[in-house]
């Protein structure tokens, strides 16, 4: 093993740098909803400790001042609709990435998220309007409608261990359209006079950004001074600036990197490498920056930020609500307070699961939840957390005992929606394990990435071909990764229950010796001994020069002529090349890529992230042989029959 492998040993590459987004997105708000957690603790421990402290504080002046021009605003305004806009920006950015890379790329899947989302929002207002209908707390109707993504997500991975991401993944595309719309809202009923000029300034530089990213600008400096002009024309304008951030996070598009720009990127630093100039290092660091989406680029660089500081700074600045006897007794029969809580853990659920099971019964099936009855059921009582677009809400829309009402349902929902998704999945937890795959998986394909499918006729397999999981491997025999990965692979195999294949893909611009290894292998298979030339290669990755690879045919007791001819005279290049064409197709451009099932495997590739990941499509695989079970057994009949 080289020693660049072995300081990476344990680790994926994966692992280390390019988490599958959404993967990433979830490990975070997963992590971060401790810290959400705790701020909210501190809070009402310091408005209960020292009520004129905490609020003397929050509401501390800070102004920046611009020659003759002044913006002032108290802390609190600064974080709220401030830094509460890069919130917004990743809110913005998940949403495209689900758009361009996630299941929402067949829109038709975006439809009962959309649904589900609305009815989400609206029943809740509609409860909350019932209990506050021609009362003081009316107007205040949009805090009681969204759900808090980072603390929801959070919360689930705390009370529902052991659920699927396609759980979380559902969740997600649900979230994006209340976010959504939660903003929407913001700026047409809780904006208070507007004024035009300063609007029709945020409109100009918005549509700026809209022409920059349409037309592939990369000059980040130009997307800054485009977006702080739209954020401050918002707030001159009298609409809530955290607009902004949701408006230019839809802008910015997510894609995987292609293997030409990989190519042209590896190039630069081989340039670089041979002439170590400042000039060609820059030229060579911004050609490998542009590999990457500015989605992604975005995201890995304000997600941590978002997550770990400025939402917890939100809750510690906003959570404070000095809780007494007198407070506890007026919430009891508040109308605000209880139109909050029924709104969340009732409406909320309700409106979700409902609004589903129509959509499934009346479009035929043809649209139906990505997951089963307990993930909708416990997607619905997560969605019943709301704080973060609600107190911002609730922050614009009330003031004194009102705001202190509406702080205490929205804390009093966290808990008892919290409490009723962990009774979900620990009822579906004591299913069988048939069962308790259907209900929280469903029934519905995954979307297939795998363009070129498995033939038993072309491809390498190992394994039954009867197997209920098919691992894919795009792999290359000098990529330290994939040598790194070979003995997860080997301990994955041990499952008699799955098939192993292997796709050439070598990476000829980095790794110069990976095409000859390539057709190597193939030359040995010509003769029968594909995996075992396919062993060695990956254990001697230092060691792929042609007298090597002739001392390994030579061990494999291989025709040394034969073989020499082979490899000599490219006889297998046509084969490689096809498997590189498929990985093209594909969308792979880096090693190792795994596919299970037909469906891209994203994320470490350790032996415990892998195992999960095979466990689930074999779940999976099983619920579809169920679902078939009654009508193979019925064309039978009819056959005896007959």
């Amino acid at each position: 093993m080289s020693d660049f492998t072995a300081r990476l040993s344990g680790r994926t590459n994966w692992k280390r740098e390019v988490a599958a987004p959404l993967r990433a997105f979830l490990t975070t708000e997963a992590g971060s909803s401790g810290v959400l957690a705790g701020a909210i603790v501190i809070a009402l421990i310091w408005a209960n400790l020292a009520p004129g402290s905490y609020d003397g504080f929050w509401h501390t002046d800070l102004a920046i001042s611009f020659g003759h021009r002044d913006l002032s605003l108290d802390l609190q305004e600064w974080i709220n609709s401030g830094l509460m806009t890069l919130f917004f920006l990743v809110v913005g950015l998940e949403a495209r990435r689900e758009f361009d890379l996630g299941d929402l790329r067949e829109r038709s899947r975006f439809v009962l998220p959309v649904v589900a989302g609305i009815a989400g929002m609206a029943l809740p207002v509609l409860i909350y309007l019932a209990f506050n209908h021609g009362g003081p707390g009316a107007h205040g109707w949009g805090v009681a409608m969204s759900t808090d993504t980072a603390l929801a997500l959070g919360l689930l991975a705390l009370v529902g261990r052991g659920v699927p991401d396609r759980v979380r993944v559902f969740l997600l595309t649900v979230f994006v359209v209340d976010d959504l719309i939660a903003l929407l809202v913001i700026a047409v009923f809780y904006s208070k006079d507007i004024a035009l000029m300063p609007l029709l300034t945020a409109i100009a530089a918005f549509a700026a950004v809209l022409v920059a990213s349409a037309y592939g600008l990369r000059k980040p400096f130009v997307y800054v001074v485009l977006g702080i002009a739209t954020w401050a024309s918002l707030l001159t304008s009298g609409v809530d600036p955290v607009v902004a951030g949701l408006a230019i996070g839809l802008t910015a598009p997510a894609y995987s990197p292609g293997r030409d720009e990989l190519e042209q990127a590896s190039g630069l630093f081989r340039l670089f490498r041979e002439q170590p100039t400042p000039e060609l290092a820059r030229t060579a660091a911004v050609g490998l920056t542009q590999t990457v989406s500015p989605n992604a680029r975005l995201q890995r660089f304000y997600h941590p930020w978002t997550s770990y500081l400025i939402v917890p700074l939100f809750g510690l600045a906003n959570a404070g609500v000095t809780i007494n006897q007198d407070l506890l007794a007026r919430a009891a029969t508040s109308r605000i307070t209880l139109g909050i809580v029924i709104g969340y853990v009732v409406g909320k659920p309700l409106a979700i699961i409902v609004s589903s099971a129509a959509l499934a019964r009346f479009s035929g099936g043809r649209i139906r939840p990505l997951v089963g009855w307990a993930g909708v059921v416990g997607s619905g009582t997560i969605a019943g957390i709301g704080f973060t677009v609600s107190l911002l809400i609730a922050t614009l829309a009330f003031s004194g005992p009102e705001l202190e009402e509406a702080k205490l349902g929205l804390l009093a929902a966290v808990v008892l929606a919290a409490a009723l998704t962990w009774l979900v999945f620990r009822v579906a937890a004591l299913l069988s394990p048939p069962r308790k795959a259907k209900a929280l998986l469903g029934d519905v394909d995954q979307l297939v990435d795998l363009n070129d499918p498995v033939d038993p006729e072309r491809d390498h397999t190992r394994g039954p071909e009867s197997a209920s999981v098919t691992l894919v491997e795009y792999g290359d025999f000098e990529c330290p990764y994939c040598g790194m990965a070979e003995p997860v692979v080997r301990d994955v195999l041990k499952d008699d229950d799955l098939r192993f294949v292997w796709r050439h893909l070598p990476l000829s611009d980095v790794h110069p010796r990976a095409e000859i290894a390539a057709e190597a292998a193939e030359a040995a298979g010509a003769q029968g001994k594909f995996w075992e030339m396919h062993d060695l290669l990956l254990a001697n990755q230092d060691k792929l020069q042609s007298a090597d690879l002739l001392r390994y045919a030579d061990e494999l007791g291989l025709d040394p002529q034969r073989f020499h001819d082979d490899v000599k005279r490219h006889v297998a290049a046509g084969r490689v090349a096809r498997d590189v064409e498929s990985a093209d197709l594909s969308g792979v451009s880096g090693t190792p890529t795994f596919f299970i099932n037909g469906q891209r495997h994203y994320g470490a590739y350790d032996i415990e992230t892998l195992t999960k990941a095979i466990k689930t499509a074999r779940a999976r695989a099983a619920i579809k042989t169920d679902d078939l079970g009654p009508l193979v057994r019925r064309r039978s009949r009819r056959g005896a029959e007959s």
